[in-house]
């Protein structure tokens, strides 16, 4: 007890205090607990936790998703293209006669008419008397020339006298023949058979000659004018079948009568002109698409829904050994069923995302599934 004093004593009389010794021991217990166990176990958690962590990141698929490879598929082969329905032969009728009256008009447009049947009348006074008048000078100069050749040509009559007394004849006969042609052209009549489809004829007009007074569809026949570019135009054949579709929905079998030797400077396309069946359903001047019907062929194909449709382009969906898909831009052709045509972009090996092929993009990681 007597040393302790003393030890006490003599830190006071050093001028350190309890005060200071207590911080002092104070502060050494906290260093040795930071450097002690308590910190080799913070080290070992984070060793272990970086132990459970792997390497690198696992990429989860994106997309479950089934995949297929294209098939070589036997399909009919087929030309699109586009046109007018337009009239085989459209006959303009006019007036053969100059300065006369229409006094009738029998038709209208739309009505079928047969060769020879009167569409129109013109009045026909005038030219009546005037074949009157020029069979009564054909009758005169005839029997002045018969009276002539039953008196006997020598002697009587000089050469030139003869000459002038046939020619006579001659003249007044071709003259009341062309009365008579203009009579007969009063009645305007049908050229052929077929349909009214244009009409300008009114009654009390009185018209030139020469002036359109109908329009008309011979034999009521349609034809269907293809336009087919350059490139394809080679692909069409005369003789060939075309399947036709109007605006109005009707389907009708044509075959190609011609094909345009020159492109239009226009559009540069070349006509195709396609027959098509009598149709009064056909109407012409109005739009129409339709299918040219070419070989058989074998052609590549995928099930439609592996093809998306993206910025105007067509892109399949190529999935690798480590399914992860890649874009692949492609050119499709001919769409038979669920079934289209690649003309280019895959090969036959390839395997292509179907069901939800619409939902990825490039470099996802895709669970495969049959």
């Amino acid at each position: 007890m007597k040393d302790v004093s003393s030890s006490v004593f003599l830190f006071q009389q050093r001028g350190f205090g309890l005060g200071l010794l207590g911080s002092v021991a104070l502060s050494l217990l906290m260093l040795s607990g930071c450097g002690g166990p308590s910190n080799e176990a913070a080290e070992s958690k984070t060793a272990e936790a970086a132990a459970n962590t792997p390497a690198s990141t696992e990429l989860r698929p994106a997309l479950t998703v089934t995949v297929t490879r294209p098939q070589s598929t036997q399909l009919a082969g087929a030309l699109l293209a586009n046109g007018n329905v337009v009239a085989w032969q459209e006959a303009i009728i006019g007036a053969e006669v100059n300065g006369l009256r229409l006094a009738a008009v029998h038709v209208n447009v739309g009505d079928k008419v047969s060769r020879g049947d009167e569409l129109a009348r013109f009045a026909s006074e005038i030219p009546y008397a005037a074949a009157l008048q020029a069979q009564a000078n054909y009758e005169n100069a005839k029997s002045e020339a018969d009276r002539v050749r039953a008196l006997g040509e020598e002697g009587i009559y000089s050469r030139s006298q003869l000459t002038q007394i046939y020619t006579t004849e001659k003249v007044a006969k071709a003259q009341w023949e062309a009365a008579q042609v203009t009579l007969a052209a009063t009645r305007v009549q049908a050229p052929d058979d077929g349909v009214i489809s244009a009409r300008s004829a009114t009654v009390g007009a009185v018209v030139s000659s020469g002036n359109e007074l109908f329009r008309m569809v011979r034999q009521g026949r349609m034809e269907w004018r293809a336009e087919v570019t350059p490139a394809e135009i080679g692909r069409v054949k005369v003789g060939q079948q075309a399947e036709v579709t109007t605006a109005s929905g009707l389907q009708v079998q044509g075959l190609v009568r011609a094909i345009a030797p020159a492109a239009d400077v226009q559009t540069r396309n070349i006509l195709v002109y396609v027959d098509l069946p009598r149709n009064e359903a056909l109407k012409a001047n109005t739009f129409a698409r339709g299918i040219f019907a070419l070989p058989t062929s074998v052609a590549l194909t995928v099930p439609a829904q592996s093809v998306v449709l993206r910025d105007g382009h067509s892109y399949v969906f190529v999935v690798d050994g480590q399914s992860r898909v890649s874009q692949r831009k492609v050119e499709v052709g001919r769409r038979v069923g669920e079934r289209v045509e690649l003309l280019q972009g895959l090969a036959p090996l390839e395997a292509v995302a179907v069901q939800g092929a619409g939902f990825l993009n490039e470099g996802d990681f895709v669970k495969v599934v049959q």
